[in-house]
């Protein structure tokens, strides 16, 4: 899965107190390029292989940026 093409991602389980791993970070929604909504297995998945992307959510989610 292109990572760039998705839309209206969120991020959830974002904790302050895990800054600066936010272990418990996950996508919770997103939609593909097309605007379709990602099933719960393709959230899981995501979460699971890409974590550097998860990583960059939940920063920015703190820092006002998402």
């Amino acid at each position: 899965m292109n990572l760039n093409l998705l839309q209206n991602v969120e991020v959830d389980g974002v904790d302050t107190a895990d800054y600066p791993d936010f272990v418990d970070a996950y996508i919770s929604y997103a939609e593909d390029g097309n605007g379709n909504a990602l099933t719960d297995d393709e959230l899981a998945r995501i979460t699971d292989e890409c974590q550097d992307f998860v990583q960059e959510l939940a920063h920015d989610s703190i820092m006002g940026g998402a």
